[in-house]
């Protein structure tokens, strides 16, 4: 299809009163909600990316809607114009293995485990810093800046450097060092900050209003949602059009759970399919500020201290919109513990051969939640998404590490040593 024929191609809609704003313009939130926003409390004003749905079914054949999109690059779905202004890199189309034996015992349903830490920067938000990066390039928009706890600082930075892009990273201090490495390798201008995630996130707000940088930041720049959402169009395309029953997310802030939710919501909009999969949000039991207030009137915060840093969030940013689609939808939650969390991963590592930071450890740890508790039903489909690549974060696993004792170098030493493995695991 001409991308060209499109009007009125998007535009934003505030999920708290309703307000819808043009498309044509750098907006974070709705500027009448915002304005009673609270400190320490999750911030109202978030906007929804909007498309011309009855539009797009207009234009494209009803039979043949989700392949044509498809070879558009999902563009009319998209707040881009063009497929070149992504990077010139690959991100997305991420592996999905099924893996019905990594849980080690017959449990009569089917496991996908959707593993982004495939992309660029080894992790899930290449796909919201790839939208932002393409977003920025097609409206003359140099320098990028974001607050982050590792990832997204490390993801920004990457695609900007394959964007030939400026990127200001603002990062709590004791941040993993291999994320801070990263993100330095990358060439970005990186700032420790002396606080928390929250700190940073406020002052790298304020420093784009000052210096009109173009902020990335989850839940404040709609866009990232955008980007998040395509692993939905993926999923469902990879098991071959079909809609799975539950989908495993790690959550923190509350948008990639978003993300996932909206693909899907968009697919059922356009009559591509019929429903939506149960979402699980998993969140750490350290970090459960967002499935713990979801049916709460007053938000109360629990202070967070986890393993799982990705999702480690006093305040989550995302919370009504993510907690709106956990109601409409009748998602599911669970919350587990930094226990289960490695264990997960030790288990996702040695029967997948999947090595998973604590975060994306997270939801693997909430499928084998419901699985001890009889929660999935027997013949479903689950995917877990996997976000990002244990290598980022070495240091939380290393409880689980016991590096034996070296051997002499002769074949006798050798020898000996194997017996006994073979003892141990005849």
């Amino acid at each position: 299809m001409n991308i060209s024929k499109m009007t009125d191609k998007f535009r934003y809609q505030c999920v708290d009163c309703g307000a819808e704003y043009p498309g044509n313009k750098v907006i974070y939130l709705c500027p009448v909600c915002q304005a009673g926003n609270l400190a320490g409390q999750p911030p109202k004003g978030v906007l929804k990316t909007i498309y011309n749905y009855r539009q797009i079914r207009e234009l494209y054949q009803a039979n043949r809607l989700f392949q044509e999109l498809q070879d558009d690059y999902f563009i009319p779905l998209l707040p881009i114009l063009r497929p070149e202004s992504w990077p010139n890199l690959h991100i997305g189309n991420t592996p999905l293995y099924r893996n019905d034996s990594v849980i080690q015992e017959n449990t009569g349903f089917e496991i996908y485990l959707k593993d982004d830490s495939q992309n660029p920067t080894f992790s899930f938000k290449d796909r919201a810093s790839a939208l932002v990066s393409a977003w920025a390039l097609e409206n003359g928009i140099s320098t990028l800046i974001v607050a982050s706890t590792g990832n997204a600082g490390s993801s920004l930075a990457g695609i900007c450097a394959a964007q030939q892009q400026k990127s200001i990273i603002l990062i709590p201090a004791k941040a993993p060092l291999a994320k801070l490495t990263q993100i330095m390798m990358y060439g970005a201008n990186i700032i420790p900050v002396n606080g928390t995630y929250d700190d940073a996130f406020d002052l790298s707000v304020e420093a784009s209003r000052l210096f009109g940088f173009y902020n990335r930041n989850t839940a404040y720049n709609p866009l990232t949602i955008e980007g998040k959402k395509t692993v939905s169009f993926e999923i469902y395309n990879q098991l071959e059009f079909q809609v799975p029953d539950r989908v495993f997310v790690p959550t923190g802030d509350g948008v990639i759970l978003s993300g996932v939710y909206k693909g899907f919501e968009e697919m059922l909009l356009l009559g591509i399919t019929d429903r939506i999969p149960v979402i699980v949000a998993v969140q750490a039991a350290g970090s459960p500020n967002l499935v713990n207030n979801i049916d709460h009137q007053n938000f109360s915060i629990t202070k967070s201290a986890t393993i799982a840093d990705s999702i480690s969030v006093d305040v989550p940013k995302n919370f009504f919109m993510s907690a709106g689609f956990i109601k409409k939808y009748k998602g599911e939650s669970v919350t587990v513990t930094d226990e289960e969390i490695l264990q997960a991963s030790v288990q996702l590592s040695e029967s997948a051969g999947i090595f998973a930071e604590p975060a994306a450890a997270a939801a693997f740890a909430g499928l084998l939640n419901f699985t001890r508790s009889g929660r999935i039903p027997h013949g479903s489909k689950n995917v877990v998404l996997l976000t990002g690549s244990g290598l980022k974060d070495l240091a939380s696993v290393q409880s689980q590490i016991h590096l034996p004792a070296p051997v002499d170098p002769d074949i006798l030493s050798l020898g000996q040593l194997i017996r006994t493995i073979l003892s141990k695991n005849p």
